[in-house]
């Protein structure tokens, strides 16, 4: 009987500490490295008469496909990059377009059009694409024209001048809005 208790004794102290050497190996896990994935973050930033503007987007690559139309459907909401939503952070108020934006950071959507693109600022900034998107989030949406780029452009790209505006290049196609001083 002594025998027994011993071995159901040392049975449980080896469990015991197998399962906490897993535990140790899950904590121990390290974060992942997104500079690895086929779209890669990318940053695009700067300081303007209106304040400092940060768009944090990961850049999808064209790859030969056609992107708008096919890849991103026309007319749908567009995370508007790859992974996690784009995010669009201002630390003042501001106005897009004219129109009145509160410092902060949003989820920087957009729908795509032939003729236009819708530009929306969603209260969410922390969302995986566009999956969990909540229109009623939105705090602003601003109609820009659609333009085609003077030169194809293979990795997605924000460019944000020291003027305030903020350039969209993918593909052929090209977006800009401007960001100005809110009076």
């Amino acid at each position: 009987m002594k025998n027994f208790l011993r071995f159901g004794l040392l049975s449980t102290l080896w469990l015991a500490c197998l399962l906490l050497s897993f535990d140790s190996l899950a904590q121990a896990k390290k974060p992942e490295d997104k500079s690895k994935r086929p779209s890669p973050p990318a940053a695009a930033t700067a300081k303007t008469p209106a304040g400092t503007i940060t768009i944090d987007y990961s850049r999808p690559s064209v790859k030969g496909r056609k992107v708008f139309g096919e890849l991103v459907p026309l007319g749908q909401v567009w995370r508007t990059g790859a992974n996690e939503a784009t995010t669009f952070t201002v630390d003042k108020n501001v106005l897009v377009q004219g129109q009145a934006l509160p410092a902060g950071k949003y989820a920087l959507f957009s729908i795509p059009g032939e003729q236009e693109w819708t530009i929306i600022f969603n209260k969410v900034p922390d969302q995986w694409g566009a999956y969990e998107y909540k229109q009623d989030q939105d705090a602003l949406r601003v109609k820009v024209p659609a333009k085609t780029a003077a030169t194809p452009t293979e990795q997605l790209t924000f460019q944000v001048n020291k003027s305030g505006k903020v350039t969209l290049l993918w593909e052929k196609a090209q977006v800009d809005f401007v960001v100005s001083a809110a009076k």
